[in-house]
C-alpha cells in the first residue's frame, strides 16, 4: 500500500519489480508518464545498501526525466531504471534479462546507459528489446552532450549571476570528473575558466585534469565547501541538503547530477542564502535530447545540436524570473515541465 500511495503521489504509471535469479538480476523500472510518448530514460547499475533506497531512487529519477524530457521539447514521457548490483558484477545475462524486462513493457519505456552502464551494456540488451537508444551506430555516447549542455547552462548561469556570460577568471569547483564531468572541465577550460575538482574513485583522470587543464584537485570531502564563484556537481544527487547548506562558498550550483537539491525545502534554504541554482533536469538534458533523436528515427546531430544549445535560454529564464520574484529555481522549472506536459 505506501508503494500505491506514493506513485499515486508522484504520478507514476507502472513500477516493475524484477528479480532474475538465473541472470544475477535485481532491479526496478519505473514509468512516470507517457502523456507526451513513450517514456525514456537510462538503465542505472548501482550498489544500493537496500531495496528501499533503490525504489526511493528510481521513482525520483523517472520523474525528473518526465520534467527534463519535457522542458527540453522531447515528445517522450520519462521513465528510469536501477539495477541493484555493484560494477563488478556486471555480466553479459545481467543486461539480456533486463532487455527481456524492457520488452515486457512492450515500448512503453526505451532505456539507454546511465551511471555504470555504457553502450557495450546496451548492445547486450538489444538481443533481447528493440527499445533500447544511445547506441554506437547511431547516437552513441550521449556523455559528450550532457556536457555541451551543462557548459551552456553554466554560461547562462554566470550571466545571470554576474552579468556576463564570459566563464574567463571563474572559480568552478567540479564534483565528479567522469565522462561527463571531464569532458565538461576541458568546455571550461577552453573559456578560461579556474578549476578545482574532486573524486571519490579514479585518481588518475585527476591527474590528468591536471595536466590538460591546470585544474587543481580538492579532498573529496571538501569539495562542496571549496570556494568558488560556481558549484558544478557531476556525480550523485541530494548534495544541497541540510547538512549541506551553511557549507556553501559560492555563488551559484550548476552542474551535470540528477535530483542535485534533497526536498522543497532545502531548495527554499537554497535561495535564501542567496545561491543562484540552475535546475538539474533543465541543464543536464543534453543525453536525452541525443538519445530522443535516435529514438524517434531518422537521427540528425544538427537539430539535436540546436536543442542542446538552447539549454542556455531556458537556464536563463528560470533563472530570470528566479530572481525577479524570489521564488526558488526548482519549484519555477517543475511548473515549467509540468506546463509543457499538461499544458496548463
Amino acid at each position: 500500500m505506501k508503494l500505491m500511495e506514493t506513485m499515486c503521489e508522484k504520478g507514476h504509471e507502472k513500477v516493475l519489480f524484477v528479480n532474475n535469479e538465473k541472470a544475477g538480476l535485481k532491479a526496478i523500472i519505473a514509468v512516470h508518464n507517457t502523456v507526451r510518448g513513450p517514456a525514456i530514460g537510462g538503465c542505472r547499475l548501482y550498489p544500493y545498501a537496500s531495496e528501499e533506497d533503490a525504489l526511493f531512487d528510481v521513482l525520483r529519477l523517472s520523474r525528473g526525466m518526465s520534467h527534463k524530457n519535457a522542458a527540453a521539447g522531447l515528445d517522450f514521457g520519462g521513465g528510469k531504471g536501477v539495477i541493484i548490483a555493484d560494477p563488478s558484477q556486471k555480466t553479459e545475462a545481467m543486461f539480456e534479462a533486463f532487455g527481456e524486462a524492457v520488452n515486457a513493457l512492450g515500448g512503453c519505456y526505451i532505456t539507454a546507459e546511465d551511471v555504470n552502464t555504457d553502450c557495450n551494456d546496451a548492445i547486450i540488451m538489444t538481443r533481447k528489446t528493440k527499445y533500447v537508444c544511445g547506441l554506437p551506430a547511431v547516437s552513441g555516447d550521449p556523455s559528450p552532450f550532457t556536457a555541451l549542455g551543462v557548459w551552456q547552462g553554466i554560461k547562462a548561469t554566470a550571466k545571470v549571476a554576474f552579468g556576463s556570460d564570459s566563464l574567463k577568471g571563474l572559480k568552478i569547483a567540479v564534483q565528479g570528473v567522469g565522462k561527463v564531468g571531464y569532458d565538461l572541465c576541458r568546455h571550461l577550460h577552453s573559456e578560461g575558466a579556474e578549476l578545482y575538482i574532486a573524486n571519490r574513485k579514479n585518481m588518475a583522470i585527476l591527474d590528468k585534469a591536471v595536466e590538460e587543464f591546470g585544474a587543481k584537485i580538492v579532498p573529496a570531502d571538501k569539495i562542496l565547501s571549496q570556494e568558488c564563484d560556481i558549484l558544478a556537481p557531476c556525480a550523485m544527487g541530494a548534495i544541497v541538503n541540510p547538512d549541506t547548506i551553511p557549507n556553501f562558498n559560492c555563488k551559484a550550483i550548476a552542474g551535470a547530477a540528477n535530483n542535485v537539491i534533497l526536498d522543497l525545502a532545502s531548495g527554499q534554504a537554497l535561495k535564501d542564502r542567496g545561491i543562484y541554482y540552475a535546475p538539474d533536469f533543465i541543464i543536464n538534458a543534453g543525453g536525452v535530447i541525443n538519445a530522443a533523436g535516435e529514438a524517434a528515427g531518422n537521427y540528425n546531430e544538427e537539430e539535436v545540436l540546436k536543442k542542446v544549445y538552447n539549454i542556455y535560454n531556458t537556464v536563463e529564464r528560470i533563472l530570470t524570473e528566479s530572481k525577479e520574484t524570489g521564488r526558488p529555481e526548482g519549484v519555477i522549472a517543475e511548473e515549467f515541465a509540468e506546463n509543457c506536459i499538461y499544458g496548463r
